[in-house]
């Protein structure tokens, strides 16, 4: 499964697009609205009506500034004005993406008015969110929800509860934690501690919007150690093309009273890592994301900069990195075409023949056509040493394969 991250798009404009005074609020002057949401890759996933015509589906995403629409297409087909249009360069000059940013648009979710809302746009999908989560994913949506409100995350139950700050009173039964609102974004300090029992005193990006669990940058200070055990991996995909570095694993991290053992770390090589680390004044040494957030239910007090967590089920889960060594795509009107995009080179499924361009047909005796990409995924990230047995069609031929998964790191 490639890596997801609010980052890859986070450095694009240095300056705040400020929204106009109406914001958000909450139907018939209710206390707090409470929103289902689906999880995908660890990325929570919200409805929202663009303009009161065109319903769509957001990321929401501590990691971005102003509301962000991934494709033009949509904005045009309602016919939205274009205040100014933007060329995104890249390293050496290389334009990235061509952008626009509109204003007063309204955004309404469930139980939940956005009044004039400024909103960037992109040309196109660059990072390709909905074929690499396997969902119809539209946007970005950030800090003008978790400014404007305290912002209640229960990954267990797969709600969204937005909550008037004035009414808010925390349970007892969550941990809070302080945390500081940089240039519209939540950081936190955590103790890692790596192999060799040092430990290493962090500040760390809270992103919603990535759905890796831990991720360090090490040209960020000469104290982050990356440890022998790891694998070059292809950790994401941003506006500039993949993202290349290393996976490998640290001892532990804490948060609070809770402690995360043998917690996979993203290293990303440098000059791979494009994000507000180099284009803003707020420095950090890398993040914490879905992978890790997930395993709590977290509620964001921006205003008072706390945050409380209290551990859910899936806390003790294992962490694992790609067990398969496969990245699948989705692709078609209906997301249920599976493309084999990445085989990771010595793995199992490498050595049994397996190649990128390769189509999924059944997994495990089940017609792929019948899944959804987080199904497959579940299948290849369950547990090592189970068996997967693919059927694929390659170049119009049939074809089967038998491997195993494996905890490569």
């Amino acid at each position: 499964m490639r890596t997801i991250a609010s980052f890859y798009i986070a450095f694009m404009l240095p300056f705040m697009l400020h929204a106009q005074e109406f914001g958000f609020s909450i139907s018939d002057d209710k206390e707090k609205a409470e929103i289902p949401f689906s999880l995908h890759s660890n990325l929570v996933v919200i409805p929202l009506v663009l303009n009161n015509r065109l319903p769509l589906k957001f990321i929401l995403d501590t990691g971005v500034r102003n509301a962000i629409l991934t494709e033009k297409v949509y904005s045009d087909i309602l016919g939205i004005p274009y205040a100014k249009r933007y060329t995104i360069r890249g390293v050496g000059g290389v334009k990235l993406v061509e952008a626009y940013v509109t204003m007063e648009v309204s955004l309404s979710l469930p139980g939940v008015e956005g009044q004039g809302q400024t909103m960037l746009v992109l040309e196109e999908d660059y990072i390709e969110l909905r074929n690499f989560m396997g969902t119809d994913v539209h946007g970005m949506l950030g800090y003008e929800l978790f400014n404007r409100f305290v912002v209640s995350i229960n990954y267990q139950k797969k709600q969204l509860t937005l909550i008037n700050r004035e009414t808010f009173k925390p349970k007892r039964n969550y941990q809070q934690i302080p945390i500081t609102i940089e240039d519209t974004k939540p950081y936190i300090s955590l103790p890692v501690v790596f192999d060799d029992g040092s430990v290493f005193q962090s500040k760390l990006l809270v992103d919603t919007g990535a759905s890796h669990g831990l991720l360090l940058d090490p040209e960020s200070d000469e104290n982050i150690k990356i440890p022998e055990a790891t694998i070059d991996a292809n950790i994401g995909r941003g506006l500039g093309g993949d993202i290349e570095g290393q996976i490998g694993r640290i001892k532990s991290l804490q948060i609070d009273r809770h402690l995360l053992s043998d917690v996979v770390v993203s290293y990303p090589y440098p000059d791979s890592y494009l994000d507000s680390l180099t284009s803003s004044n707020v420095f950090r040494h890398g993040s914490i994301g879905g992978e890790i957030l997930s395993r709590f239910n977290v509620v964001f007090d921006y205003q008072n900069e706390k945050m409380y967590i209290k551990k859910n089920a899936s806390f003790r889960k294992p962490f694992f990195y790609n067990l398969s060594g496969i990245t699948l795509k989705a692709k078609g009107s209906q997301l249920n075409v599976f493309e084999v995009s990445e085989v990771r080179p010595s793995s199992y499924a490498a050595k049994s023949g397996l190649q990128t361009g390769d189509i999924i047909y059944s997994v495990n005796g089940v017609l792929a056509r019948h899944l959804e990409l987080r199904t497959i995924n579940g299948f290849f990230n369950s547990k090592p040493k189970k068996k997967i047995r693919l059927v694929v069609v390659r170049d119009g031929e049939i074809k089967k394969f038998m491997f195993r998964l494996e905890n490569a790191i």
